[in-house]
């Protein structure tokens, strides 16, 4: 539509009337109905309605979850609807007005902005249940099976405490009553930390997608805030670790393997297990190994191999347990073949922790070690046996692939309680005087 504008201006009670000046032209409108879908019905014989949306002759249409028959359809649309359909009615009415006011609010109408307005906030109605269960098959689908099984236990223990939550239901009150079910399960704080983790996620998903509004977010300062656990102490001393090296094992057993794994993880920059039963013959650069992380593998940061100088001690392991090399791409390790599913490569992986951490453990009780000789151990030890030696934490960041410094700040934090005494005496050395 075209309008012509006229310049009006007044001078001492005359008027002078100015030729146009500009034509504004008013896009059009996008205009809503409802609509009855008569070539598809249900088994009762009944009909989808819709909201539909016209707008430059192209059409959409937004189901309301409402079904009617075509006569029902039409008694619904009357004037005066009998009582039976009034209910029905007003609901379709807000239907069409939310779509309706949504419109005249845009200055452009495109059906992209409109949706993604339209939908805001029906996150809310969405039961968590489905989108744990939806997330964690993604997960899956992207090779990253540990992270879809934990999200698959936190999903187990919120339907336990509350089945078919919706979005809309997860207050701060009910994640602080969440928290104190766990608790009175037995279950540690860190559990509950995971858990509600994966939780957060799922919200942070909800708003990213424009489906659902921060005014729904129950995390943060002020409203729930996820607990924590305390560093324990996992990092052996140097005295410790000696104990194991020279600890004698009967030639060829199990025990012997799972000492000597643990020993390399030690070694080798407290590589992790995964990443160790990972490792190919071609990860072996002469007097180097090369890998990248399996768990930063599939992020798209430019992430920088580690590399980490192989003692004799580590050649020794390799040679006593390892594959006899084909070619490049043989495994070093006998843990994975070639082939198996990323499931098998999973259990295959846990199988082989527990079989050290329980051989470790024994260990442990026979050397009479009050710290847990599990692989996670053989990791924070390498960390923190460097700290002692006077590396930097930017230094032992690069050497554990960590993707930055705060990360490696934590493994340490909590580590040096006894560094921290002997340090503390210092302030009062004139009593020993």
């Amino acid at each position: 539509m075209l309008l012509c504008v006229y310049l009006l201006t007044l001078c001492r009670g005359c008027v002078v009337i100015i030729k146009p000046c500009r034509k504004i032209q008013f896009m059009p409108n996008a205009t809503t109905s409802l609509f009855i879908n008569k070539h598809s019905t249900n088994s009762k014989g009944k009909c989808s309605i819709s909201v539909r949306v016209t707008f430059e002759r192209v059409k959409r249409y937004y189901p309301t979850g409402i079904t009617l028959s075509e006569d029902d359809f039409e008694k619904v649309k009357g004037d005066r609807p009998r009582k039976e359909f009034k209910d029905i009615a007003l609901k379709l009415q807000s239907f069409e007005k939310k779509a309706a006011d949504i419109i005249d609010k845009m200055l452009v109408f495109t059906f992209a902005a409109f949706e993604k307005l339209y939908y805001t906030n029906q996150g809310a109605k969405n039961c968590v249940d489905s989108a744990f269960k939806d997330y964690a098959t993604e997960l899956r689908y992207a090779g990253r099976i540990g992270t879809a099984l934990s999200y698959e236990c936190a999903q187990n223990s919120i339907k336990k405490f509350a089945p078919d939550i919706k979005f809309a239901d997860i207050t701060p009150n009910l994640l602080h009553k969440y928290e104190k079910w766990m608790l009175s399960k037995d279950k540690s704080i860190t559990t509950v930390g995971i858990y509600l983790r994966s939780l957060r996620t799922l919200f942070n998903n909800a708003i990213a997608d424009g489906i659902l509004t921060k005014e729904y977010y129950p995390f943060g300062k002020k409203r729930y805030e996820i607990p924590t656990s305390n560093n324990i102490k996992k990092a052996l001393t140097l005295n410790d670790i000696a104990k194991v090296y020279y600890y004698k094992t009967k030639e060829g057993s199990t025990s012997e393997r799972a000492k000597d794994y643990w020993m390399f993880m030690y070694l080798c920059n407290g590589i992790n297990i995964k990443d160790m039963c990972l490792l190919k013959y071609e990860n072996i650069k002469g007097e180097m190994l090369e890998f990248e992380r399996a768990k930063t593998a599939r992020t798209k940061r430019n992430v920088e191999p580690i590399r980490i100088p192989l003692s004799d001690d580590a050649k020794i392991i390799i040679n006593k347990w390892g594959n006899k090399k084909k070619d490049d791409k043989t495994f070093v390790f006998p843990v994975l073949k070639f082939g198996i599913t990323l499931v098998r490569e999973k259990q295959l992986v846990q199988q082989l922790t527990k079989l050290v951490n329980s051989h470790m453990k024994t260990i442990a009780e026979e050397l009479k070690i009050d710290s847990k000789l599990t692989t996670y151990a053989a990791r924070h030890s390498f960390a923190t046996i460097l700290q002692r030696s006077g590396a930097s934490t930017e230094f032992i960041s690069e050497a554990l692939g960590h993707s930055n410094v705060s990360t490696t700040q934590n493994y340490l934090a909590g580590f040096e309680d006894d560094t921290k005494k002997e340090i503390t005496k210092a302030l009062t050395a004139f009593k020993q005087a």
